[in-house]
């Protein structure tokens, strides 16, 4: 829940964000570096743009392209995976080929070489790019779980009773996934964020667009470090990090909901802290 409160947050900020602004992201608002005050909440750059604006604007475009990327990725990565490890034969060499294509696949560099080609890469291109690139680790471990459950009872007893594939795959099998497609998706999105972030800070995106990359970028460029203005990169750097947090925290929730083993687990820990908190033994555990 905490994850999901924090990630809810970050998206109405960068939804109603700007609305609360009255100051456009492209152009002077203020002096340069006016430092955090109730006209300029979160202060200014050195250009004189308000701070406070460009963090909203620029969560829109980096949470679309970090969630964009990371949910295609993880459902290509869902419907090769369990084809691949669902129907077999030849159907699984040639998935399998495409997968293991793709891991050999470097998205960074790949990413650098399209923005020397096309001059200034955009964060659509960047999130293009990284869901085509990032889906390889998802399909096989779903492709591995696939092979071990298509011969357990309940999908044998589906195929017996002559239900269609495609609602075998569905209702049989895609629920147990439930857990690696949130791995992916969590993990794929996280990796977009930094990505994009992290190219647009050594200016291979587009310094034109605003996101939270662009906001780090201008302020290296414009010495913000030196000049001691904290608060033209802090905000961009905690809504990242924030981000990400927030994201792992519900990876683990999911991943514990789904898994009764782990919930299991959790509940004897729980149970052994509080006996012990009683004085009591949990030798019975």
């Amino acid at each position: 829940m905490t994850g999901v409160v924090i990630l809810l947050a970050l998206i109405l900020f960068s939804i109603f964000g700007p609305m609360l602004s009255d100051y456009n992201p492209n152009r002077r608002a203020g002096g340069p570096h006016v430092m955090p005050s109730q006209e300029h909440v979160l202060g200014t750059t050195r250009m004189g743009k308000d701070v406070f604006t460009q963090l909203a604007y620029g969560g829109r475009i980096s949470l679309t392209v970090g969630f964009g990327a990371g949910l295609t990725a993880a459902l290509i990565g869902l419907a090769i995976g369990i084809s691949a490890g669902y129907f077999g034969g030849r159907v699984d060499d040639i998935l399998t080929f495409f997968v293991n294509v793709v891991l050999v696949l470097p998205g960074l560099p790949l990413i650098i070489v399209i923005a020397t080609m096309v001059e200034t890469a955009s964060p659509w291109v960047i999130g293009a790019v990284l869901a085509a690139t990032g889906w390889g680790w998802s399909a096989r471990t779903i492709r591995t779980q696939t092979l071990s459950l298509r011969t357990r009872e309940f999908v044998l007893s589906a195929e017996l009773m002559g239900e269609k594939k495609w609602r075998i795959i569905l209702v049989e099998i895609f629920p147990n996934m439930l857990s690696f497609f949130m791995s992916g998706l969590v993990l794929g999105t996280i990796a977009a964020i930094l990505a994009e972030a992290a190219l647009e800070f050594i200016g291979l995106g587009d310094p034109n667009a605003i996101t939270w990359g662009t906001m780090l970028f201008w302020a290296q460029n414009n010495l913000a470090l030196q000049s001691n203005a904290w608060w033209e990169i802090w905000p961009p750097c905690i809504a990242i990090m924030l981000t990400g947090a927030a994201l792992v925290m519900v990876n683990f929730s999911v991943d514990e909901i789904t898994n009764p083993q782990l919930r299991a687990s959790r509940k004897i820990g729980l149970i052994r802290k509080f006996l012990s908190s009683r004085g009591r033994s949990a030798d019975v555990f």
